[in-house]
């Protein structure tokens, strides 16, 4: 464990925090994001890969935090291949600026209409951060195909969307406990907790 340390995660989307804490569990002794400090101002994401963005951010919130807690930054989205690796770092506003998750969705469906070329996957970058140092950084991928039409209510973003590999249901249709076993956050967070485990952070 972090000890009695706060792991503050470097965003106000509360979908995200929420699925953090549940994957890391026991792991840090508590998950806040961004709707805890109003006083830190909207990061801008001017990065071109995951890697940078969640950089961007890490430092951003670490240096306003100083040592009161370690950063968590995650930075991840949909790659499509027929659409050359889009939307990828601009998922969250790959319908424009403030899009919706269903102005995002409908997009996608839009750009995709009659491919049948439809291999994706999502990708996930966490960066660590301490005092506005970068630590270390974890990565997961899953890979998968978008579906013609959405399906399930589950999840958020794109997840009503994207059938994992080996399965039939989209991320939308999957509890979340089946999700997050395998999901790109779950697999860059057992990187993060297993660093946990095998790193003297006090």
């Amino acid at each position: 464990m972090l000890g009695t340390l706060r792991l503050v995660v470097a965003s106000g989307n509360a979908h995200k925090t929420a699925e953090i804490r549940r994957i890391l569990g026991d792991f840090v002794e508590s998950v806040e994001d961004l709707s805890g400090y109003p006083e830190i101002e909207q990061i801008e994401e001017t990065g071109v890969t995951f890697e940078e963005n969640a950089e961007i951010k890490a430092l951003a919130v670490g240096r306003v935090l100083a040592d009161k807690a370690w950063i968590l930054s995650d930075d991840s989205g949909l790659e499509v291949d027929a659409l050359g690796g889009e939307p990828g770092v601009y998922s969250a506003r790959y319908a424009g600026e403030n899009a919706s998750d269903v102005e995002n969705r409908e997009r996608l469906l839009e750009q995709m209409s009659g491919l049948d070329a439809r291999s994706a996957r999502f990708r996930c970058v966490m960066v660590l951060a301490r005092g506005g140092q970068k630590i270390t950084i974890f990565e997961g991928v899953v890979e998968g195909v978008i579906a013609r039409a959405e399906k399930g209510e589950r999840g958020f973003g794109y997840d009503s969307l994207f059938i994992p590999e080996g399965y039939s249901e989209t991320f939308g249709e999957l509890s979340p406990e089946v999700k997050n076993s395998m999901s790109h956050r779950g697999r860059a967070l057992e990187q993060f907790k297993l660093w946990l485990t095998n790193i003297d952070h006090e």
